[in-house]
């Protein structure tokens, strides 16, 4: 079996690297972390690296650059200055792209999700992540429910309708369109399967705060590009990998116990179905 490479992507400020480099090694690939300087070249020649060796890109969550301006905005404007081809070509030749939290604010800002611009400039930014309603940060377990019909890399192997918990942390995470676009925008987010994931509450139905933790339109937390190999998320699987990294885990996990015996329980969590459905993918496409 191909050992499959995951570049996740590093600058001042980001977070989460080393969970999602664990997530994917847990899983058989080989995991980097690589500063955006060893990708443009602003290093020793021995510590450079090529986009294109990687089979895929993560762009993991934090507060890169210091959110200022906006959250995502500053690295979303380096990385199209000075990667903006090598992004372009990555993309194009059908390789997946994960932007958790943070990144999804990337992938955002740089026009890339949800991708859809056939009357605008290509690039050009559709939607917005921006302040939570609670005008506070946010961190807090969430219940997803996964939407996609088969066209997002990453949530191939997840069965549609089922509800995958965990965590969010973030001030701008609520999903925004422009009311003069919104209603268009959401038909063409349906039509092209392209809303990978909306909270829920725990009998499943869409739900107001605390359920949809920002206020995002339509409790979209998680969409993809048409294609579907480039996929955005606010909350974040690395964080619930393992089953027990979830704060009620030991109370399940008696009650299941309890009800059922001792009998052997899953170990993974929501998270783990997300990295895995990408290599399975990966390797299934033959990239």
């Amino acid at each position: 079996m191909k050992t499959l490479k995951i570049c996740i992507l590093r600058i001042e400020g980001t977070n989460c690297e080393l969970e999602t480099s664990l997530a994917f090694k847990r899983l058989g690939a080989s995991a980097e972390i690589v500063h955006l300087k060893q990708l443009i070249g602003a290093v020793k020649e021995q510590e450079r690296r090529n986009l294109m060796d990687y089979d895929v890109l993560v762009i993991p969550g934090g507060f890169s650059s210091g959110d200022y301006v906006r959250a995502g905005a500053i690295l979303a404007a380096r990385i199209k200055g000075t990667l903006g081809e090598e992004i372009a070509d990555f993309i194009d030749t059908g390789k997946p792209v994960l932007g958790i939290c943070n990144g999804f604010q990337v992938l955002v800002e740089m026009g890339l999700l949800p991708g859809f611009v056939p009357d605008e400039k290509p690039g050009m930014q559709q939607v917005a992540l921006t302040t939570n309603d609670s005008a506070r940060f946010e961190c807090r377990p969430t219940l997803i429910k996964h939407e996609c019909k088969g066209k997002c890399m990453f949530t191939r192997g997840i069965e549609k309708g089922s509800i995958l918990k965990m965590p969010c942390a973030h001030a701008e995470g609520k999903f925004f369109i422009a009311e003069r676009k919104r209603e268009e925008y959401i038909q063409w987010l349906e039509e092209n399967d392209q809303i990978v994931f909306r909270y829920v509450d725990p009998e499943g139905n869409y739900a107001p705060y605390p359920w949809n933790p920002n206020g995002s339109i339509y409790n979209i937390a998680g969409i993809c590009n048409p294609e579907g190999n480039i996929l955005g998320l606010m909350p974040h699987p690395e964080r619930a990998f393992y089953a027990f990294l979830d704060s009620e885990w030991s109370r399940m996990a008696r009650g299941r116990r309890k009800e059922k015996g001792e009998e052997k329980e899953d170990i993974y969590g929501g998270g783990e179905k997300i990295f895995e459905s990408a290599l399975k993918s990966i390797l299934k496409k033959g990239l």
